[in-house]
């Protein structure tokens, strides 16, 4: 639940707010990857007493070379197969007790995702991905990847190693909190906190030392403990309090080894930065960022620097 400051009450910093989630945007393709995301948004809109935007954008891919008779045939097709998706989404009851409301529109993925965004003050956006391979990715792009690389709020990424199973409630017994310090990481962190606190979860935090040189047993215990420190830098104040949280530093590939680390302590949801990126954001070779996401068996949170 959202913290409300009393007026004598001073603001806290932006690290040690306590995250609100009142208005969910979820991108439906109506694929299963896709009913899994919303699954997971229908559970957080349920804790959090959220509302839900459900958003599906036609694109002009599959009509914009045609002909035009062939084209206006196409995009009717295309709009009626739209609109029974979100009709059999309706009728399956799943959204049955969730304040929501069904957006369908027409255009590019991410400039009406960005619209919508601000139009109606999204606090998180959840998506499906399908976890493309490296020749597709560069090829077709990941619409997941230019959401959570542009986004101004937080984005829950639902990938295709996520378990099957309709998540009744959101149980958060264990967060990963993934971080390479870069920009934006006290906001990632103010997430990880945030959700720890209220699902009186476990927290691990995580940095990858990334380095291909050898290391001396010393010098190896030195990086580890000054990344400890600094990990321990963006714990919100006051949080040492109720939070425990479990610090570690590795070295190898930081994808590998986060994915491991979420293996090892049976992580529900890992939370991590997202470096902008503005052209081709989701075009670009396999980003550490997207192959967590792709490969997670959890859903991951993005929160962009």
């Amino acid at each position: 639940m959202p913290h409300i400051l009393h007026p004598q009450e001073k603001p806290k910093t932006e690290a040690t707010k306590r995250i609100s989630i009142s208005k969910i945007l979820v991108m439906t393709d109506f694929s299963q990857i896709s009913d899994r995301a919303l699954d997971y948004a229908i559970a957080l809109a349920r804790r959090y007493d959220a509302r839900i935007y459900l958003a599906h954008v036609i694109t002009p891919d599959p009509f914009q070379f045609a002909e035009p008779q062939l084209a206006q045939a196409t995009y009717e097709k295309v709009r009626q197969a739209a609109e029974e998706g979100m009709t059999d989404i309706l009728i399956s009851g799943k959204l049955r007790g969730v304040p929501h409301e069904v957006v369908l529109e027409e255009g590019s993925v991410w400039p009406v995702m960005e619209q919508l965004i601000r139009k109606h003050e999204i606090d998180l956006v959840v998506t499906g991905t399908h976890g493309r391979g490296k020749v597709q990715k560069l090829l077709i792009g990941s619409v997941a990847e230019e959401i959570f690389r542009k986004a101004d709020c937080a984005v829950l990424t639902v990938g295709p190693a996520v378990h099957n199973g309709q998540p009744n409630e959101v149980e958060l017994n264990h967060i990963l909190f993934a971080t390479d310090f870069g920009p934006g990481a006290e906001k990632a962190a103010a997430y990880a906190f945030s959700l720890a606190q209220e699902h009186n979860a476990t927290l691990t935090l995580l940095h990858v030392i990334e380095s291909a040189s050898a290391h001396t047993e010393e010098s190896v215990a030195r990086q580890r403990e000054t990344n400890v420190v600094r990990m321990k830098k963006l714990m919100p104040e006051g949080s040492e309090n109720w939070c425990k949280p479990e610090f570690r530093a590795t070295f190898g590939a930081a994808a590998e080894e986060i994915l491991i680390a979420a293996r090892e302590s049976k992580a529900d949801l890992i939370v991590m930065g997202a470096k902008a990126r503005n052209n081709l954001a989701g075009h670009a070779p396999l980003t550490v960022a997207y192959n967590v996401v792709s490969k997670a068996t959890c859903p991951v949170l993005t929160v962009r620097g």
